[in-house]
């Protein structure tokens, strides 16, 4: 695996919260998405685990992620990920959906972890396990830098698969979130079956006015 190092400032970050407890790292990536599930991951590396680039999914680029994956997911003792679908996020909405998704990570999880250390500020307690919520933590911690590199990578490989079905929304480039393309594309075809239906799809709110005449748009559509 060839990483140009040299192109990224060398943030050597923490490996570890606490020492004595095993402990996994956990993010999510498509909190601020209108359309796909959000993605969490979770993540239990080794105590001496030490690498000069690896940080914050959104800090590298695309190329240097996967490269970045394919290291983490050699190199841990254990991780996983998850997703929690567009339906249900409307459904109890997007805070409980980024944490029911670290759950459900968390719960493929081999061996079990004792602690969990969360990026952001915003958890519900999982197993009776303690852990902490540590604002900006995947720029602090390797198991969170760790878990936003495979939410993020697993999440855009899952928006790219829509995109075939989907090719108005240009989901290949935007992932799902809100740039002008994105919405263009709503406007001229509706929302699709994978939209979040409770989020602000159109920026001036008049989202029943322009699509009281349209269907939701399926791929059999």
């Amino acid at each position: 695996m060839l990483i140009r190092i040299f192109k990224y400032r060398m943030n050597m970050l923490k490996a570890r919260f606490q020492n004595p407890l095993l402990e996994a790292g956990c993010d999510e990536a498509g909190r601020g998405c209108l359309a796909g599930p959000v993605f969490a991951a979770a993540v239990i590396l080794p105590k001496n685990f030490k690498h000069p680039v690896l940080n914050d999914s959104k800090q590298l680029s695309h190329q240097v992620r996967l490269e970045l994956r394919e290291l983490i997911l050699e190199k841990a003792i254990s991780w996983s990920v998850a997703m929690v679908g567009n339906k249900e996020i409307d459904k109890i909405n997007i805070l409980n959906s980024s944490i029911l998704a670290m759950h459900l990570a968390l719960q493929r999880l081999d061996p079990k972890p004792k602690f969990l250390i969360i990026d952001g500020n915003r958890f519900k307690p999982y197993a009776d396990l303690p852990h902490e919520c540590i604002i900006k933590g995947d720029s602090k911690y390797y198991s969170i830098a760790a878990a936003s590199i495979l939410a993020k990578t697993y999440r855009d490989d899952y928006m790219i698969k829509l995109h075939t079905r989907f090719p108005h929304y240009r989901w290949d480039h935007n992932k799902g979130y809100p740039t002008e393309v994105h919405r263009k594309g709503i406007m001229e075809h509706g929302p699709s079956m994978y939209h979040r239906m409770t989020f602000r799809l159109l920026p001036d709110q008049q989202l029943n006015l322009e699509f009281s005449n349209k269907k939701i748009f399926t791929e059999h559509a």
